[in-house]
């Protein structure tokens, strides 16, 4: 649009007079020849840009819909990716800081001179316990019997559960919790009493402690179910007895087969260390050290390494989204040509024409990437419900995903804002 301003000065040869959004040229003539102003275009407002931008959504709202649809379901699919996958990630974590990074597993590995496998100490534990840091310390030594639901199952009949000899301090140091029943003490743990790994109860099939099965050549009554045990899946698939009972019962001899300690946060490296000179000073070369943690951390730093492939994906999704919104623009300025002429002949300047559909160009987009986010939390919500996970959903994410948006919206709109502010008035209006 454009206005006339004039020129300030009581004689006509005033000084040069200025208005807003440009300037006034001064007159030439003499004294009382008035002057010839300059027709300056006048300035849109935040407020009237919006305006002009959404009119062209507010008239076509099916089109809309369906052109911010590919913009939302590539937002929605790069959200929900990483929302899954950060949901994940955390309860990870949180589990590592429940189950702790401290504890550590020490078997005999083979002897390096005659390639058998050696034999850790029958007072393995307790020279463990002794070390500087140590906290709690247990073992297992494995057994061999074989365990059945009851007698009448041939005993090549196996479930693939393993019998072992476990300490009483066992489960102290795994952290483990018994979901029916009670843990082995020292009353239980001389008699013909086992406590069953969660997995093991379910391949057996006892669901409750009470039950009895049949263990070696006797029946032993299970005392206790475990609960899962992330740090020490090995115990999750066998049935324990305890120390005493199974040199007594079932001819252990009391060798442990793994060493299990717990120690303080900040000398994990130093025990470590220390762990084989201690079970077998002669040939520390000859145990092997494992952290069980290690595996959920790298678990944890895995999780995600196939959301590249799927962001890939949603990155598809939306750049087809952007080009839907482009086609849209080029067919709202072929449809629009009248309105732009009539507006271009009314002084519009080529500016203003091309920050409309610039504008509704981002308009546009930003609509589709706001519904986007929406579903995309809602879909990770809904996953980490019926998970049982933690709901994340990283705010850079959302930033980014938001980002993306009007970034190909203000891409998608320029082609279409450059042609239409191209558009010769006296052509438009003609070919209406």
């Amino acid at each position: 649009m454009a206005r006339r301003r004039p020129a300030r000065g009581g004689d006509g040869t005033g000084p040069e007079g200025t208005s807003q959004g440009g300037t006034v040229q001064e007159g030439t003539g003499g004294a009382g020849t008035g002057t010839r102003p300059r027709l300056v275009a006048a300035r849109l407002s935040p407020r009237d840009v919006l305006h002009v931008g959404s009119g062209g959504l507010r008239s076509r709202p099916l089109r809309v819909v369906l052109s911010a649809l590919g913009i939302a379901i590539g937002i929605a699919t790069m959200i929900s990716v990483i929302g899954v996958s950060a949901s994940s990630e955390e309860q990870l974590m949180r589990r590592l800081d429940q189950l702790g990074t401290d504890m550590l597993v020490a078997t005999p590995g083979k002897s390096v001179f005659s390639g058998e496998e050696v034999e850790l100490s029958r007072n393995a534990v307790g020279q463990v316990a002794r070390i500087d840091g140590v906290q709690h310390a247990g073992a297992t030594g494995t057994v061999d019997a074989d365990v059945r639901r009851n007698a009448r199952i041939p005993a090549d009949d196996g479930v693939g559960v393993s019998v072992q000899a476990a300490s009483e301090g066992l489960l102290k140091v795994v952290r483990g919790e018994v979901g029916s029943g009670t843990w082995l003490n020292g009353a239980t743990g001389r008699y013909p009493a086992v406590v069953l790994g969660h997995v093991s109860a379910e391949r057996l099939g006892v669901g409750r402690a009470g039950q009895q099965v049949w263990l070696g050549d006797r029946y032993f009554t299970v005392v206790g179910i475990l609960d899962p045990l992330p740090l020490a899946p090995e115990l999750e698939r066998s049935a324990l007895v305890g120390w005493d009972a199974a040199e007594e019962l079932l001819g252990f001899d009391g060798h442990p087969t793994a060493v299990y300690e717990r120690s303080a946060s900040d000398a994990v490296s130093a025990v470590r260390d220390l762990l084989p000179a201690t079970i077998d000073p002669q040939n520390p070369q000859d145990i092997e050290v494992t952290d069980p943690s290690a595996k959920l951390q790298a678990r944890a730093a895995s999780e995600g390494a196939f959301d590249s492939l799927l962001l890939g994906l949603g990155g598809i999704a939306l750049l087809v989204g952007g080009v839907g919104v482009a086609n849209t623009m080029i067919i709202s300025v072929l449809e629009r040509r009248y309105e732009i002429g009539l507006r271009r002949s009314l002084g519009a300047a080529r500016g203003q024409i091309r920050i409309q559909f610039v504008t509704e160009s981002l308009l546009l987009s930003g609509l589709g990437g706001a519904v986007g986010v929406v579903l995309g939390a809602a879909a990770t919500a809904l996953f980490a419900h019926v998970d049982g996970l933690p709901w994340v959903v990283p705010a850079w994410s959302v930033a980014g995903g938001f980002g993306a948006t009007l970034l190909i919206g203000t891409l998608a709109g320029l082609y279409p804002a450059v042609r239409a502010a191209r558009l010769s008035p006296t052509l438009a209006l003609h070919a209406v």
